[in-house]
Formats: C-alpha cells, sequence, structure tokens
C-alpha cells in the first residue's frame, strides 16, 4: 500500500514535469519518449521497465552497458541520467505491481545468469526497486567502469558482487522505516549531485 500510495500521488504531482521532460526529449532526437528494456522482476518474472529514453534509437545493439561519456547518450539524456529524472517513469511500474520504490535494481537476464543460485534466490524474492542503497553508493557506476578495458567483464567480476551484498543485507533488513531512509538518502545524493 505504501508503493502504491506513494506511486500515485507521485505520478499525480509530477505530471507537469512528466509531461515537459516527454516534449524535451522528443524534440531533442528522434524516437519513443520512453526507452522499455525486459528486466527480470521478482520470482524471476521478466517484465518490460519504463525509463525515459536517454540514448539513440537501438543503441542497446552496441552493448547493454553506458560506460562514461558515452557517445550514444542524447543531448537531453545527460541531464536527466543525471539527476536520475529518467527513472521517474518506474513509478508507473510501481502502480502495476511490478516495482517497489525500493528494492535491489532489476537487472537485465544476462547479469541474472551471473548471479551465485543462492543470492539469485534471495535478491528475486523481492519486487525491485526505483532506487536501494547500492545506487546510491554506486552512482557514478558508468565512470568506474570506464577505467577498466573490458567494462563488461569488470561490472561481472567488481561492481555484481559490490551491489548483490548491498542486495542481500536489504533483503534480510527491509521494511517502511529503512524504505523511507532509502528514499530521503536517494533525494540528497540526487541533490549534491547536481
Amino acid at each position: 500500500m505504501f508503493d502504491v500510495l506513494c506511486a500515485a500521488l507521485g505520478l499525480a504531482a509530477l505530471l507537469p514535469v512528466l509531461v515537459l521532460i516527454a516534449i524535451w526529449i522528443k524534440l531533442d532526437s528522434p524516437g519513443p519518449v520512453f526507452f522499455r528494456q525486459v528486466r527480470v522482476g521478482r520470482f524471476g518474472i521478466p517484465f518490460r521497465i519504463h525509463k525515459f529514453r536517454t540514448m539513440r534509437v537501438n543503441a542497446e545493439q552496441a552493448g547493454r552497458l553506458t560506460v562514461g561519456r558515452d557517445s550514444r547518450i542524447t543531448r537531453s539524456g545527460h541531464l536527466l541520467r543525471k539527476t536520475k529524472l529518467d527513472e521517474l517513469p518506474q513509478l508507473i511500474d510501481v502502480l502495476i505491481g511490478k516495482m517497489s520504490l525500493v528494492g535491489p535494481r532489476p537487472e537485465v537476464q544476462e547479469f541474472i545468469d551471473c548471479y551465485p543460485d543462492d543470492i539469485k534466490a534471495k535478491v528475486l524474492s523481492v519486487r525491485p526497486g526505483i532506487t536501494d542503497r547500492a545506487s546510491i553508493e554506486m552512482v557514478d557506476e558508468n565512470e568506474i567502469l570506464s577505467k577498466y578495458p573490458d567494462p563488461r567483464q569488470a561490472y561481472i567480476d567488481h561492481i555484481l558482487p559490490i551491489k548483490q551484498r548491498y542486495y542481500v543485507e536489504y533483503v534480510d533488513n527491509h521494511g517502511v522505516l529503512t524504505d523511507i531512509r532509502i528514499i530521503l538518502d536517494t533525494i540528497l545524493k540526487i541533490i549534491k549531485r547536481s
């Protein structure tokens, strides 16, 4: 109920901002407003996530990871990513029950397949979230990956194990108060980066 109520109120309150962002995206580059990618949800059930499109159309063909100052990112996309405004449409996914406000970030199947079985089972026992502790602590993940010659392998070898530790800790200790704290910490992190 907390998730649904907050998502509904958030979408209603942010509607003018969402419309302005959608117009900006359409004026900035050809293609759809939303980026819809299949992610792995609770119990391993796939769903199509809602995000504002921040990259050129068909950018995924060059790889799923965004590294450094990726040339595929549109002009509007740079600001949307930095401020995390590209994540706001995920409130739709929260409203329809595919996601929560807080929880492990949903991965693509390619990277879920890299999880050890016990960690995968635990992480997928809860709904994925718009934000979590790993998102706060690793906000500059694409900059970190840009320092490696093989970003995909670096993501698997270095980033995923750190994220998994945060995810498991969240699953073991989550609750409404924990979620509120993570939401507030996320907002503070975004303000500091802006």
